[in-house]
C-alpha cells in the first residue's frame, strides 16, 4: 500500500468507529509511526510502504479505534506552543485550560505574579507555562498524585523549567505560605454524569476527572481554604464546569472574595471564574 492508501483506508476506518477528526488523526498517528512530521506525509503519498513500516501503523490505528487518546498514542501534547509529555499518568491537558493560562497571561500584564501556586497540576502544563512566562516568579505545584507529579517532572527537565516545585499535597494541605495568584483545573466532573462521558475522556485518571456527587466539591473545598494562601489583593483563577457558575460565585461572595468575574471559553461558555481576596 502507498502513503495515500493507507491514510485513506485509515481515515474510512476512523470515520466508522466514530473517532473525532478522523483524517486529522489518521496523519498524526502515520507521521509518528514513520518518523515525520504530519505536513511531510503529503510530500510521499507515491510511496509504497513495506510490511515492517506498515505494521506498527496497523497497531496504532487498532489502539485508536478503541479509543485510546491521540495524545497518549503520539507520547506528546502541545500546549501553549511548548510539546508535553503525555500519558496515562495524567489528564490529557485540553484547549480550554490553554485559554485559562491565555486570560492569566492577559491580566497579568501591568502586575506579574512573583509567587504562585498551581493546584492540581497534573502534568504540569499550568504551571510551567506560566514559569516560562514569569522568569522571576517562584512557582509551587501540587498534585495527589505520585504518578502525575512524576510524569510533571519529566516535563520540567525536558522543558529545562528548574523554578518549579513539585509537592503532593491534597489541595492545600501541605501548603506553606501566601502567593499571588493561585491557579486550579481541579476535577469538576459529577460521578452521576460518568455515562454522558465519551470512551475517550474516561481513559483518563478517574482522580483527575471525577469531584463527588455534584462535581464541584472539590473546587468548593479550594474556594474555601484559599484564603490563607493569598496575598492582599491576590487573584485566585479556576477552570469549572459546565453550571457550576452560579453556585460557585455565590460561594466566592460568602467567602468575602471581590472583584468576581467569570469568563467564558471560546464555545461561549462560563468556562473560568476569577475572584481577588483580601
Amino acid at each position: 500500500m502507498t502513503v495515500l492508501e493507507v491514510l485513506q483506508s485509515t481515515t474510512t476506518y476512523f470515520q466508522k468507529r466514530g473517532i473525532e477528526n478522523p483524517r486529522l488523526n489518521a496523519e498524526h498517528l502515520l507521521a509518528h509511526s514513520l518518523g515525520r512530521k504530519r505536513l511531510d506525509v503529503y510530500l510521499e503519498f507515491e510511496r509504497v510502504l513495506a510490511e515492517p513500516e506498515l505494521a506498527p501503523i496497523r497497531e496504532l490505528v487498532r489502539r485508536r479505534g478503541q479509543n485510546e487518546p491521540l495524545q497518549h498514542l503520539l507520547g506528546t501534547v502541545e500546549f501553549c506552543g511548548n510539546v508535553f509529555l503525555c500519558d496515562k499518568r495524567a489528564l490529557v491537558p485540553r484547549p480550554e485550560t490553554e485559554e485559562l493560562v491565555a486570560l492569566l497571561l492577559q491580566s497579568s500584564i501591568d502586575h506579574q505574579p512573583t509567587t504562585i501556586l498551581d493546584v492540581g497540576t497534573g502534568s504540569g502544563v499550568i504551571a510551567l507555562t506560566l514559569a516560562q512566562k514569569f522568569i522571576e516568579a517562584k512557582v509551587l505545584a501540587t498534585d495527589v498524585s505520585d504518578d502525575a507529579l512524576l510524569l510533571a517532572r519529566e516535563n520540567a527537565a525536558r522543558l529545562q523549567i528548574h523554578q518549579v516545585e513539585f509537592r503532593n499535597s491534597d489541595l492545600l494541605e501541605n501548603v506553606d505560605g501566601k502567593f499571588d495568584l493561585i491557579v486550579a483545573n481541579l476535577p469538576y466532573v459529577s460521578r452521576r454524569d460518568r455515562d454522558q462521558l465519551v470512551a475517550e475522556v474516561l481513559r483518563d485518571p478517574e482522580v483527575a476527572l471525577f469531584a463527588g456527587e455534584q462535581g464541584d466539591e472539590i473546587i468548593r473545598r479550594l474556594i474555601e481554604t484559599a484564603p490563607a494562601h493569598l496575598n492582599a489583593g491576590s487573584l485566585l483563577a479556576l477552570e469549572i464546569g459546565l453550571s457550576q457558575e452560579p453556585a460557585l460565585i455565590e460561594l466566592l461572595r460568602q467567602k468575602n472574595y471581590g472583584d468576581i468575574e467569570a469568563k467564558n471559553d471560546y464555545s461561549g461558555r462560563a468556562r473560568f471564574l476569577f475572584a481577588r481576596y483580601g
